[in-house]
This record gives structure tokens, C-alpha cells and sequence, in this order.
């Protein structure tokens, strides 16, 4: 088989980069059914990354439902396509258009989450909500390390529905926001929008912690609504 693999540009989503290009190769036919992927070193070596970013890079597409794999064996292209399964490509979040319809997603979602939460929170769910605060209270704004305590903050909220599929697709939904923000560097970096934005998650951990339905879905909807402003999406 003759596959039309690059090494990939250096940056904090390679793993997405490697997925996309080997799920490229798959649509184009290169990589057929059943085909069985190159080794994880011959991967990181074409790509010129790390075998860590390939290990995540095929097991973000065994989750899609384009790979399975065998222990001892490898990987293989998986025999049939599964349409079932929610896709959103890097290449989708380029797109203005589409990447505002994903956080519009994201809110509907994460508003109702916040309320359930406030109503099904446990003891260990504050504590994990506020421990995930408190971590990204330390991490420099705009960087990876805050994009991700920020997504575990989320998370932590999705958990305490007691929901696990809220959980699932909350995780999903956010990932990908938190990959296309890194791409496009689009995140100022400032002190002021650090404290305001702490603010925010503070005002919804207090809500949940009150048991205060209403005000914690308040409180994730005023914080999306100047997420995405922080972000570059206009208003509508």
C-alpha cells in the first residue's frame, strides 16, 4: 500500500493532526478495510512525532469506530465505515461557521448540566469541582495547561449530574473547542480576563454548592456567553 503520509506541524493537538491524516488516507481509499496500519514506530518516525502522540492518535480513532486494534497485533482499518458514531474533524473547526454551532451546542448542554448539578451534587463532586478550580487557579491563562483544567472544571460539573452520557458528550464537545482554540491561538492572554473568568467558574461552584438550580444555570450561561466572546464569536 502506498500511503501520502507528512510529518506533522509542531503544537499541542499532534495526536489530532496524526488522527486526521490516517482517517484522510481511509477515506481515500489508500487504507482499506481490514488493511493493517504501519507499526507504531514506523507512525511516529513518517509523522516525526512521539510514539505517546501516536498511541493517542489511534486511540482517538478506535473511539470513532475507524480502527480496532489487537493486543500483540496491531491495528487495523475497521471493515465497515460506522456512521453512528460522532465524528468532528480538525479540519470542520477551521470553520467559522461550524465551530460557532459547536459551542451553541456546547451551551445548550453545559447550562442544563450546571442546573442538574445543583440539584444531584455530591460531597465528592465539590470537592473534585473545587479542586479542579483551585488547579486552574496556577496555570498561566491562555495556555494549554489552563485550557485543560478548564475542561476537567467542566467535566466535573457533567459528573455531578450523575449523568454519565452528559459526561460523554460534554467531554467530546469540549475537546474539540479546546483543540481548534489551540490551533488558532486565538485566546488573549491577560490578567484581567484571568480574574474574570476565575469569577465565572467561582459564581457557578457556588451556585451548585447552594443547591441553587436556577442561579448555577444562570451563572454557565453568562460565563459561555462571554466565553465565546473571549474566543471571537460575535453574538447572535
Amino acid at each position: 500500500m502506498t500511503l501520502k503520509l507528512d510529518r506533522v506541524n509542531r503544537g499541542p493537538h499532534l495526536s489530532t493532526l496524526v488522527a486526521s491524516s490516517i482517517t484522510r488516507e481511509i477515506a481515500q481509499g489508500r487504507l482499506k478495510p481490514g488493511d493493517q496500519l504501519p507499526t507504531e514506530q514506523a507512525l511516529a518516525t513518517t509523522f516525526g512525532v512521539s510514539r505517546n502522540v501516536i498511541r493517542e492518535a489511534i486511540a482517538r480513532l478506535r473511539s470513532e469506530g475507524r480502527v480496532w486494534s489487537q493486543q500483540g497485533r496491531g491495528a487495523f482499518v475497521a471493515e465497515e465505515a460506522n456512521d453512528t458514531v460522532l465524528t468532528i474533524s480538525h479540519g470542520e473547526m477551521s470553520d467559522t461557521a461550524a465551530f460557532r454551532s459547536l459551542f451553541e451546542l456546547r451551551g445548550f448542554l453545559e447550562v442544563e448540566a450546571a442546573g442538574l448539578a445543583a440539584l444531584r451534587r455530591s460531597d465528592n463532586d465539590l470537592r473534585a469541582m473545587s479542586d479542579a478550580l483551585e488547579t486552574m487557579k496556577g496555570a498561566p491563562y491562555g495556555s494549554v495547561m489552563w485550557l485543560k483544567t478548564d475542561l476537567e472544571f467542566h467535566r466535573t460539573v457533567a459528573a455531578a449530574t450523575g449523568n454519565p452520557y452528559m459526561v460523554q458528550f460534554l467531554v467530546f464537545v469540549s475537546e474539540r473547542i479546546r483543540e481548534s482554540i489551540l490551533v488558532s491561538g486565538n485566546q488573549q492572554k491577560s490578567e484581567v480576563l484571568a480574574a474574570v473568568t476565575l469569577g465565572e467558574h467561582q459564581n457557578i461552584l457556588d451556585a451548585i454548592i447552594e443547591g441553587d438550580e436556577a442561579r448555577a444555570k444562570a451563572a454557565m450561561k453568562l460565563h459561555l456567553l462571554n466565553a465565546a466572546g473571549r474566543v471571537g464569536i460575535e453574538n447572535s
